[in-house]
C-alpha cells in the first residue's frame, strides 16, 4: 500500500530503496529453525533471502534529512557477489533523483552505525583503480560515539562488516558530528536518539517526531517485521540476549505512545504501527510497502 499523506504538513517522509541484497537465511534468523523462518521469507537456491537496504528521507521545513544510505555500490564485482549485492549502480542515488532530489540536496545523513550495508551508500560507486570518495557533498554526517569508536577499532568478529577507509573520509570532510547523548546538534531537539548494544556497540536509533505517534528508524535492532517478535535475533548480533532485552524495553515504551517502526531490511514492508496482543506479544499492523510525501 502506497501512502501520499497530507501535503501541507511541515514534515513529510519518503521510503527510498537502495541496492538490494540476498544473504543467508540462517544467518539472518540466528537460532530460528529454517522450517519456521521460511514461512516468513522463502530462500533461493543458494539459501539466501531477499533484503532491502532502505533509507528514510525526511523533509523537515527547508531541510532534507536522510536516515542511512544502504549498502550502495562501492564493492568491486567479486565482493558484490560475495555479499549478495544485486545491482552495480548506486540505486539510492537513482531513486532520490526519481523523486526530484539529487545527492547535493541532502542536508543531513544520519547513520545508525557504520556496517557496510548501512553506510556503504555514503560512498560513490566503485571504479577500478579509483580511491573511495564520499557522496552527499553538502551534508553533515551524524553517527553515535560508540558506533564511531567501533568502526575505527573493530573486533576481529565484525571487522569484515566495516569499510576500512570510511572513518577517515568522514572525518576529513569537516562535516561529521559524533554524538554523545540523546540529542544531535544537526538534527535538533525534536529528534530523540535511542541506543542499543546487542547488535553492535552504540547502534543509534533515531526517533522522528510525529503528531500521530513517534516513528523509530529500527535499523538492525529490528531489521524487518519478523524480528519484531522478541525471541527472533540474527546470527550477526553481538549479544542476542541483550538485544532481546533492548527490544523489549524500546517496544514497551513505544506501545504506550502509539509508536511506529521504520524497517530498513524488510523486502516488503517499510513501516508499520506497533501492536501487542493479550499475551504481550509484539507485532505490527497498518503496514506500508512504500511512503511518498507521507505527512507526519
Amino acid at each position: 500500500m502506497c501512502c501520499y499523506g497530507r501535503l501541507m504538513a511541515s514534515r513529510r517522509i519518503w521510503s527510498v530503496l537502495g541496492n538490494s541484497q540476498r544473504l543467508d537465511g540462517g544467518s539472518m534468523f540466528g537460532n530460528v529453525p529454517r522450517a519456521l523462518w521460511e514461512r516468513w521469507i522463502p530462500a533461493d537456491e543458494r539459501h539466501r533471502i531477499p533484503l532491502a537496504c532502505r533509507a528514510m528521507l525526511v523533509e523537515d521545513g527547508d531541510r532534507k534529512i536522510l536516515f542511512e544510505t544502504g549498502v550502495g555500490a562501492f564493492f568491486p564485482p567479486k565482493l558484490r557477489d560475495r555479499f549478495g549485492v544485486m545491482e552495480s549502480d548506486h540505486v539510492l542515488l537513482d531513486n532520490l533523483n526519481a523523486i526530484g532530489w539529487s545527492e547535493a540536496d541532502i542536508d543531513v545523513v544520519v547513520l545508525s552505525h557504520l556496517h557496510f550495508d548501512h553506510a556503504g551508500g555514503v560512498l560513490k560507486p566503485y571504479v577500478e583503480g579509483e580511491p573511495h570518495a564520499l557522496c552527499f557533498p553538502n551534508a553533515s554526517f551524524v553517527v553515535g560515539k560508540e558506533a564511531w569508536d567501533r568502526a575505527r577499532a573493530p573486533h576481529q568478529r565484525d571487522r569484515a562488516s566495516f569499510i576500512k577507509e570510511l572513518p577517515a573520509l568522514l572525518e576529513a570532510s569537516g562535516r561529521l558530528e559524533v554524538v554523545e547523548g540523546d540529542r544531535s546538534k544537526q538534527l535538533g531537539d525534536d529528534y530523540r536518539l535511542h541506543y542499543s548494544h546487542g547488535h553492535t556497540p552504540g547502534l543509534m536509533l533515531a526517533e522522528i517526531p510525529s503528531d500521530e505517534g513517534p516513528i523509530v528508524f529500527a535499523a538492525d535492532l529490528i531489521p524487518g517485521t519478523p524480528w519484531v517478535h522478541l525471541p527472533i535475533t540474527m546470527g550477526y548480533d553481538r549479544y542476542p540476549e541483550m538485544l532481546i532485552d533492548e527490544k523489549h524495553s524500546l517496544l514497551s515504551d513505544l506501545i504506550t505512545r502509539g509508536g511506529r517502526l521504520f524497517f530498513t531490511h524488510d523486502h516488503a514492508v517499510c513501516m508499520g504501527t506497533l501492536a501487542q496482543d493479550d499475551r504481550g506479544r509484539f507485532d505490527v499492523e497498518e503496514t506500508h510497502a512504500e511512503l511518498r510525501a507521507f505527512a507526519i
